[in-house]
């Protein structure tokens, strides 16, 4: 799930990072986390519980931002245990508001 083409918003300007984080992650307090950094950082986006115990993270924002809460959701602070986490980026895609938990 790693996509590095879009150079044009890779180095500046505003980005949309997918993650989808494998592990431990639901019911552990994950997605308060993410939305406690992501907001803390100006991103709007959401975390959503997927099948498996997986997560998904949308987050739409400053490059530099989201790639602040890419390593954020790799680091040993996350609640629970990540053992992967993959990355999509493309352009932003807009109509988000805030940052929502689901």
């Amino acid at each position: 799930m790693t996509d590095r083409s879009d150079s044009a918003s890779r180095d500046s300007g505003d980005a949309r990072l997918t993650a989808r984080v494998h592990g431990y992650v639901q019911g552990v307090g994950f997605r308060w986390f993410t939305r406690s950094k992501a907001l803390e950082l100006g991103l709007v986006g959401s975390a959503t519980n997927l099948p498996a115990g997986k997560v998904e993270v949308v987050a739409e924002g400053p490059r530099h931002a989201c790639e602040q809460l890419l390593a954020a959701l790799r680091s040993a602070e996350t609640p629970g245990r990540v053992e992967h986490v993959g990355e999509q980026w493309t352009e932003p895609k807009g109509g988000l508001d805030g940052f929502v938990e689901r």
